[in-house]
């Protein structure tokens, strides 16, 4: 049994106790949230699609740990210009654990 969800404007493909790192989900390390906006949900070869969402279903998970992603860096420069700047990002992410599917 698997399901598609969306969180922080991305989809993806989950099934239970899957680990997935998504983008900062509001949450306190150890906590549980529920995923209300489920697309997809597929138990063997039955298919349950969404228009755009299933109704009445939603993904439990619990959250391990509040992280940040590694640094992204980047440089611009115009040439013959002498202009040159070079800054910086890394990405806020949880790591969350599948724990329930439902339909």
């Amino acid at each position: 049994m698997y399901a598609i969800i969306e969180t922080g404007g991305k989809q993806y493909r989950v099934s239970e106790n899957e680990i997935l790192t998504v983008e900062k989900l509001e949450a306190q390390a150890g906590s549980q949230i529920s995923i209300e906006k489920v697309l997809l949900i597929a138990d063997g070869d039955k298919l349950n699609f969404g228009k755009p969402l299933v109704p009445g279903a939603r993904v439990e998970a619990k959250v391990l740990e509040q992280d940040r992603g590694r640094k992204i860096r980047v440089f611009r420069f115009k040439k013959r210009k002498g202009y040159r700047k070079t800054i910086g990002h890394r990405q806020y992410l949880t790591r969350i654990q599948i724990t329930k599917i439902a339909a």
